[in-house]
């Protein structure tokens, strides 16, 4: 297997432990925030969150094995331009920042501040365009484009729909900026 596999394996097994274990830190915590963080989002969107991220997490599973395991790192163009490395920068703006989002939202609702407020519209930012850049990696492959990206593509539609659009611009739309 290609170093360059091995190191997008490890950085997504490093990058979703982190992700999962700020989620269970985040449901077994003592904070009494839980309804807080859907800052005014309102009750009718709710979900729509709900299924989407259901959604987003069965399209990550439907995206990141053919990237992983039908491109070939050695004969991977992107847009004519960049290789498959660009996957590494990817999934690292979409998995550390999901790892601390939820972290940085509770201590927001906890001490507001328009710093705190600030930091978490970039992290959601960070993610949102780490998506995006996924989506449009896999758009511009240039040379071989192996069988199974339709479904790739389809897998990274509700997960960028997610990122992009519902947690870094409707949910930030809703949630009150600190006084």
């Amino acid at each position: 297997m290609d170093r360059r596999v091995r190191s997008l394996i490890a950085l997504n097994v490093i990058g979703g432990i982190a992700v999962l274990t700020s989620y269970a830190l985040g449901l077994f915590s003592d904070s009494s925030v839980g309804a807080d963080l859907w800052g005014g989002v309102p009750e009718r969107l709710r979900p729509v969150y709900t299924v989407n991220m259901f959604l987003a997490a069965a399209g990550y599973f439907l995206f990141t094995p053919y990237i992983l395991f039908k491109l070939r790192p050695q004969t991977t163009r992107i847009a004519g331009r960049f290789g498959y490395g660009l996957f590494h920068i990817l999934y690292a703006l979409v998995l550390f920042p999901s790892a601390i989002w939820l972290q940085l939202t509770e201590a927001m609702v906890a001490q507001p501040s328009a710093w705190m407020w600030a930091a978490v519209r970039v992290d959601l930012a960070f993610v949102g365009i780490g998506a995006l850049g996924l989506l449009v990696s896999l758009l511009t492959l240039d040379s071989p484009v192996p069988r199974g990206r339709t479904l790739a593509v389809i897998g990274l539609l509700p997960f960028c729909l997610q990122t992009a659009v519902l947690d870094a611009t409707v949910w930030p739309a809703f949630f009150p900026f600190p006084s």
